[in-house]
């Protein structure tokens, strides 16, 4: 009796790794098919003020910062804020914004970081 109770909790545990597999590919196949934006930081100036993207629709924003100071991008309308080490990338997935525009801006840098996402 111990034996199968052994085995019914090893296969248990494997359709659990199996279902977790599962779940983080398809996540991932997901957000590759996202469209993909680029903003770019720089101690102070961002590369991107405009940016439009497509309304109610899933996007990743990639945020790099080239700089040798920290970021936060931030976006209160939006309800994001990512905080990015000098010379380091990070993402930040938009879903499905109603059309619009929604000011962004670098909290390390406010008066020379500002900047829209306008969704259409």
């Amino acid at each position: 009796m111990h034996i199968f109770r052994l085995c019914g909790q090893f296969l248990g545990r494997c359709h659990l790794a199996f279902v977790l597999l599962t779940l983080a590919f398809t996540s991932s196949a997901i957000a590759n098919e996202m469209p993909v934006f680029d903003i770019e930081f720089n101690d102070g100036i961002v590369s991107t003020r405009y940016l439009e993207i497509p309304a109610n629709t899933p996007v990743k924003l990639v945020v790099r910062n080239i700089g040798t100071t920290p970021i936060e991008f931030e976006s209160l309308r939006l309800r994001k804020e990512k905080v990015i080490g000098p010379g380091a990338v990070s993402f930040v997935v938009i879903r499905k914004a109603s059309p619009g525009s929604y000011p962004f801006f670098d909290e390390f840098h406010p008066e020379t970081t500002q900047g829209v996402i306008v969704a259409k």
